[in-house]
């Protein structure tokens, strides 16, 4: 066998092979080193801050002058073009796609004005918007709807803030969700910043600060995107999770505590309002079952370099099948949407089924009440429309059509079903009782109009007040808040 010294010889041609292909060999080492060389540069960068945050800055865009990335895909909040068979980041008025919405809430405010949610970029604007806070509110109604709401907290006391009004806090609340509301400006590590998800992990005898990031990765999510309520003259923000995190645990904990968040203006029921109880739902899933948290899914990771970083466009993962499902299911885009699709549509089923049951029956004991039927004749009644419609309402207000928990949302609705159905039963003996005939003809609530023409809602009235507090009220906040130049808001937009 002939050796390289003795082919070199006979093909000199072969030294130049040689030493070309070490060149080349040495070429693609070096480009390799400098490679790794430069990302580790980079991701030594993404962590040195350029500027100091500090501790309650509320400006998502100065936490952009260090973190450009995330702040970037942040403010594609902004975007409302994506719709989904049910939801997205488009404006949808829920009141005229259900009208029976109005009738389920008469006497209460959602039943001037429920929209779909828009991006974060938009929860103050949003606020200021809404017909419902034509009436009075508390300022609890802030805590989830800036990141102003640490620092204020901090200044005047957290019980202080919750008893505060909606519009004493005007002015100071100015800043929509963002980086501080999750994250320690320090580190960046994240962290609760609302007292309510501590306090009642507290109550469950647990302590939320030995959570792991994976489970941070959900409970920053969970400082908002939960049922609670306002306990008590000072409007003190409560989870109702002392006995559970499912519906029957939450409606069970209201009924002790003799809860009522109003009374239904036509059936007199003792209502509750569920709020968004994204987090509890999740919790029965098979996603949590699993370990993954809401960031894998609504802000996946993204790669720019050798940086992988958050994206931080908060939106629904079938506008990023891509990047969020597909990190593990192998299936196709189309597929997965429709599986999506196909669980939406059962849940939407019975939803509208709950729906169609309550607002009749609440228009029926309005009869039997104008009929002459007496509390003690009613109370079963109503207390089975308190839990028909609070189960109803407990997948309802939470985001996604159920898709959180599939099989635990049609449950529910289940429930929800077969207790207006029970409570139907029972006031047929009263409404028979009273001689009202049967099936009792009801007026038309087709509408949204009609439905609220149906409850005396004047809605031009209403408008007309809402339209003198965008152009009065809202525009001293903000020149307020302008005079405090290191606290507002600077639109980018």
């Amino acid at each position: 066998m002939a050796t390289i010294k003795e082919l070199s010889k006979n093909k000199p041609w072969i030294n130049w092979v040689l030493f070309f292909g070490t060149v080349i060999i040495v070429f693609l080492l070096g480009l390799f080193a400098a490679s790794i060389v430069e990302r580790r540069s980079e991701a030594q960068l993404y962590f040195q801050m350029t500027k100091p945050i500090p501790e309650y800055e509320p400006r998502n865009e100065v936490w952009g002058q260090n973190f450009p990335r995330q702040y970037e895909s942040y403010r594609r909040t902004l975007d409302t073009t994506f719709e989904s068979k049910y939801y997205g980041s488009v404006m949808i008025d829920y009141l005229e796609k259900y009208p029976e919405l109005v009738i389920m809430w008469a006497g209460y405010a959602f039943a001037r004005d429920y929209s779909q949610g828009r991006g974060h970029y938009y929860s103050v604007t949003d606020v200021h918007n809404t017909l419902r806070t034509v009436q009075s509110q508390p300022a609890t109604c802030w805590t989830c709807k800036s990141t102003d709401v640490p620092r204020v907290m901090d200044e005047i006391g957290v019980r202080e803030f919750y008893s505060r009004s909606w519009r004493d806090l005007g002015s100071e609340i100015v800043n929509p969700i963002g980086c501080q509301d999750c994250h320690d400006p320090e580190t960046m590590n994240l962290r609760i910043t609302r007292p309510a998800l501590a306090e009642a992990f507290e109550r469950r005898g647990e302590n939320i600060e030995h959570a792991t990031h994976q489970e941070m990765r959900s409970l920053v999510c969970a400082q908002c995107h939960v049922e609670y309520y306002f306990r008590g003259e000072d409007n003190y923000l409560v989870f109702p999770w002392d006995e559970g995190f499912s519906a029957d645990d939450m409606e069970r904990f209201f009924d002790n505590y003799e809860f009522t968040d109003w009374v239904h203006g036509l059936s007199r029921a003792p209502m509750l309002a569920a709020q968004h109880p994204d987090y509890e739902l999740y919790k029965t899933g098979i996603h949590a079952q699993r370990g993954v948290s809401c960031a894998d899914c609504h802000m996946p990771y993204k790669r720019e370099g050798g940086l992988k970083f958050t994206d931080h466009h908060l939106q629904s993962p079938l506008n990023n099948i891509e990047g969020s499902c597909q990190v593990c299911h192998r299936e196709s885009e189309e597929t997965l949407r429709q599986n999506v699709y196909d669980r939406q549509n059962k849940v939407s089923e019975l939803r509208g089924i709950a729906e169609k049951h309550l607002a009749r029956i609440h228009l029926e004991a309005k009869v039997a009440w104008d009929a002459g039927a007496k509390e003690e004749e009613m109370e079963e009644v109503l207390q089975l429309i308190r839990h028909s419609q609070w189960r109803w309402d407990w997948v309802a207000a939470a985001n996604g059509m159920g898709i959180h928990s599939p099989n635990e949302s049609l449950r529910v609705l289940a429930t929800s079903i077969d207790k207006a159905q029970e409570a139907r039963v029972l006031l047929s003996r009263v409404l028979s009782k009273y001689n009202v005939p049967q099936p009792v003809e009801l007026p038309d609530y087709s509408t949204k109009e009609k439905a609220q023409e149906l409850l005396g809602l004047n809605m031009e009235e209403i408008r007309q007040q809402k339209e003198e507090f965008l152009n009065t009220v809202v525009p001293k906040w903000l020149e307020e808040a302008r005079i405090r130049e290191d606290l507002y808001h600077h639109p980018q937009d």
